[in-house]
Protein backbone atom coordinates (compact mmCIF):
# COMPACT_ATOMS: atom_id res chain seq x y z
CA UNK A 1 0.00 0.00 0.00
CA UNK A 2 1.09 3.12 -0.93
CA UNK A 3 1.88 5.72 1.85
CA UNK A 4 1.25 9.52 1.76
CA UNK A 5 2.68 12.50 4.14
CA UNK A 6 0.34 14.84 5.44
CA UNK A 7 0.92 18.04 7.28
CA UNK A 8 -1.53 18.86 10.27
CA UNK A 9 -1.54 21.39 12.81
CA UNK A 10 -1.63 20.30 16.82
CA UNK A 11 -0.95 22.27 19.98
CA UNK A 12 3.00 21.58 20.99
CA UNK A 13 1.37 20.45 24.60
CA UNK A 14 -0.64 18.07 22.94
CA UNK A 15 2.30 16.95 20.24
CA UNK A 16 4.70 16.23 23.31
CA UNK A 17 2.03 14.00 25.22
CA UNK A 18 1.43 12.37 21.94
CA UNK A 19 4.78 11.53 21.33
CA UNK A 20 5.15 10.20 25.31
CA UNK A 21 2.45 7.59 24.43
CA UNK A 22 3.48 6.33 21.32
CA UNK A 23 7.30 6.27 23.10
CA UNK A 24 5.06 3.87 25.75
CA UNK A 25 3.37 2.35 23.42
CA UNK A 26 7.03 1.31 20.94
CA UNK A 27 5.86 2.88 18.32
CA UNK A 28 6.26 6.24 16.45
CA UNK A 29 3.53 9.66 16.21
CA UNK A 30 3.12 8.90 12.71
CA UNK A 31 1.58 5.30 12.99
CA UNK A 32 0.07 6.32 15.90
CA UNK A 33 -1.78 8.86 14.13
CA UNK A 34 -2.36 6.59 11.18
CA UNK A 35 -3.72 4.06 13.37
CA UNK A 36 -6.36 5.92 15.30
CA UNK A 37 -7.07 7.32 11.58
CA UNK A 38 -7.55 3.72 10.33
CA UNK A 39 -9.64 2.67 13.04
CA UNK A 40 -11.78 5.63 13.01
CA UNK A 41 -12.31 4.89 9.07
CA UNK A 42 -13.25 1.45 9.43
CA UNK A 43 -15.89 2.52 12.53
CA UNK A 44 -17.63 4.65 10.44
CA UNK A 45 -17.86 2.19 7.21
CA UNK A 46 -19.44 -0.23 9.93
CA UNK A 47 -21.80 2.39 10.87
CA UNK A 48 -22.55 2.96 7.24
CA UNK A 49 -22.93 -0.54 6.50
CA UNK A 50 -25.49 -0.92 9.58
CA UNK A 51 -27.64 2.03 8.54
CA UNK A 52 -27.59 0.80 5.01
CA UNK A 53 -29.05 -2.81 6.55
CA UNK A 54 -31.60 -1.32 8.74
CA UNK A 55 -32.57 1.15 6.49
CA UNK A 56 -33.12 -1.53 3.88
CA UNK A 57 -35.13 -3.51 7.21
CA UNK A 58 -37.27 -0.78 7.49
CA UNK A 59 -38.39 -0.36 3.85
CA UNK A 60 -39.50 -4.25 3.13
CA UNK A 61 -40.39 -4.42 6.76
CA UNK A 62 -40.53 -7.63 9.19
CA UNK A 63 -42.85 -10.57 9.09
CA UNK A 64 -43.74 -11.36 12.85
CA UNK A 65 -45.88 -13.97 11.71
CA UNK A 66 -49.13 -12.38 12.88
CA UNK A 67 -52.13 -14.44 11.68
CA UNK A 68 -55.59 -12.17 12.15
CA UNK A 69 -58.39 -13.85 14.50
CA UNK A 70 -61.24 -15.88 12.88
CA UNK A 71 -63.59 -13.44 14.63
CA UNK A 72 -64.19 -10.81 17.44
CA UNK A 73 -64.27 -13.44 19.89
CA UNK A 74 -60.59 -14.98 19.28
CA UNK A 75 -59.43 -11.75 19.29
CA UNK A 76 -61.05 -11.02 23.19
CA UNK A 77 -60.24 -14.39 24.43
CA UNK A 78 -58.21 -13.55 27.17
CA UNK A 79 -58.62 -17.46 28.84
CA UNK A 80 -55.77 -17.99 26.17
CA UNK A 81 -53.74 -15.80 27.70
CA UNK A 82 -53.92 -16.86 30.68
Amino acid sequence: MRTMNITIKVESDLVRDAKVLAAKRGTSLSRLVAEQLRTMVQQDQVYAAAKTHALHNLQHGFDLEWKKPANREALHDRESLR
